[in-house]
């Protein structure tokens, strides 16, 4: 079964243009990805516009590149079906969330600043995560994060890791674990394995 979950974001690459990132507004899945129906999302164009490209798909499988159309507010998998997924998730991971507060490191701004931040991981795996957080005073996280501090309450308790940025896009950090209290990481371990 290929789920695309609510709330992760696909890149549609059109060519000659910037990619379009574009949030999944419902959940969809299939038993094969040529099988998925059209994808809801939300996305930077208005009602009457229309793109081709190609969409990096992120789904329960793991990530595939596929031919695809934005139009109307949906996302319709076009051409040729891939044959499999190209990148597989290999970390067991458990979707949910947990809230979290932290501290991130700035490569961006001189001395490498810390700001203060709070939001929620919506996705953990024994390798990463992902966070949605901003700061107090803002609605985004500001550019240029390098890794982050993390307290997040899991069910067995409060974790701590620090977080390697590997991805980051208005309020939402993918990263991968830099350090973790032997402690947690064989809970977080037995958690993901649980599901």
């Amino acid at each position: 079964m290929i789920t695309v979950p609510a709330g992760s974001t696909l890149l549609l690459r059109c060519p000659g243009e910037q990619p379009l990132a574009l949030i999944v507004l419902a959940e969809v899945s299939a038993a094969f990805t040529a099988e998925l129906p059209p994808i809801p999302v939300l996305g930077p164009d208005g009602p009457g516009s229309r793109r081709f490209g190609i969409l990096e798909l992120v789904s329960s499988a793991g990530v595939t590149w596929v031919e695809a159309e934005f139009r109307g507010g949906t996302v319709t998998l076009t051409g040729d079906p891939p044959t499999d997924v190209v990148q597989r998730r290999g970390a067991p991971r458990r979707p949910g969330t947990y809230a979290a507060t932290g501290t991130a490191q700035l490569d961006s701004e001189p001395g490498r600043r810390l700001v203060a931040l709070s939001g929620q991981v919506e996705d953990v795996s024994t390798s990463g995560l992902l966070l949605r957080a901003a700061p107090a005073d803002s609605i985004h996280l500001p550019p240029g994060i390098v890794r982050t501090l993390l307290h997040i309450s899991m069910p067995w308790g409060d974790m701590t890791a620090t977080v390697t940025t590997v991805d980051q896009r208005a309020d939402q950090l993918r990263g991968t674990y830099e350090w973790m209290d032997p402690a947690d990481e064989a809970a977080l371990r037995a958690f993901c394995a649980a599901r």
